[in-house]
């Protein structure tokens, strides 16, 4: 029962850098991992690893994503509405698309998008191209999405 819950989730490596940190005894090297992980049925979220060594720093991050889980409403496989979300320098807009259209999104946020099950949906990338901060620009904006819906439905009476 324990790995099909752990094989439920794709994970997906979205950037790995190399950092080092000078020491007295010379460089020390390590690796710093952002990975997204999502069910395809809505459940999405990001982690960042930081390890000795590549593989050390995916698990790590799996981890981390796997904690922070969050919950996207998908309507007609695609978003409920638009949202335009700016953190700190990147801004990012994503809009529903209709059925068909699949994901037009950039690297960075279509790993998101596509990991927590949207199939239809179009967005733009404002602002940086820095990749980690459009991966948490669109989790925010996801999760934007959800709290927003939520209270549409608890307004409406809709359960």
């Amino acid at each position: 029962m324990e790995q099909e819950a752990k094989n439920q989730f794709k994970e997906t490596v979205v950037q790995v850098n190399r950092v080092s940190k000078k020491t007295k005894g010379g460089n020390k090297i390590g690796f710093s991992v952002l990975v997204v992980v999502g069910d395809k049925k809505g459940k999405v979220g990001v982690g960042l690893g930081k390890a000795p060594d590549v593989s050390s720093a995916i698990r790590k991050g799996v981890s981390v994503a796997k904690k922070h889980l969050i919950d996207v409403p998908i309507v007609n496989g695609s978003i409920p509405f638009e949202v335009r979300i700016k953190i700190g320098a990147a801004k990012i807009i994503l809009k529903p698309a209709p059925v068909g259209s699949g994901i037009i999104a950039g690297g960075a946020v279509r790993s998101v998008v596509a990991a927590s099950g949207i199939q239809n949906i179009s967005s733009k990338v404002l602002g940086t191209k820095n990749q980690a901060s459009n991966v948490y620009a669109a989790l925010e904006a996801l999760q934007y999405i959800s709290r927003t819906y939520k209270k549409r439905n608890i307004q409406k009476g809709v359960t």
